[in-house]
């Protein structure tokens, strides 16, 4: 499997305020720390299914943060505080899973291991 790299969409960037350079640093840090952590997984994975499944695991841990950023808008909106930092964020890590889907082949194997783990947990489409 190819190495993974990541990034930070310029139009997620370009939203953050002006006046906060900090926000944008760490958003490229964070990145890139997720880079080296999903590479560093694959290099020590035992074979192919080992490792597609420890990044699906990482794609289902930016999905909850996701869900959690996106539970916060609405409640900022709510207080009269800006929600744009997570807004930012939130949109970073639906842009990370789609980044992750789209290299290589690997939407592919992870929509077979995403549909093998629902197998294995019981779940059929008649119990849905």
């Amino acid at each position: 499997m190819e190495e993974i790299t990541l990034g930070v969409p310029k139009p997620i960037l370009e939203r953050l305020p002006a006046d906060d350079e900090s926000a944008a640093a760490d958003m490229q840090e964070a990145v890139a720390g997720w880079e080296r952590r999903l590479n560093r997984m694959l290099e020590e994975a035992d074979d192919e299914r080992e490792a597609v499944g420890r990044l699906l695991d990482a794609i289902d841990r930016f999905e909850e943060r996701y869900e959690t950023y996106d539970e916060l808008v609405p409640e900022l909106r709510a207080w009269g505080q800006s929600p744009i930092y997570a807004i930012a964020w939130r949109t970073l890590y639906a842009d990370v899973i789609a980044q992750l889907h789209e290299h290589e082949d690997l939407g592919d194997r992870l929509d077979r291991e995403r549909n093998a783990r629902l197998v294995e947990d019981g779940i059929r489409l008649r119990d849905l």
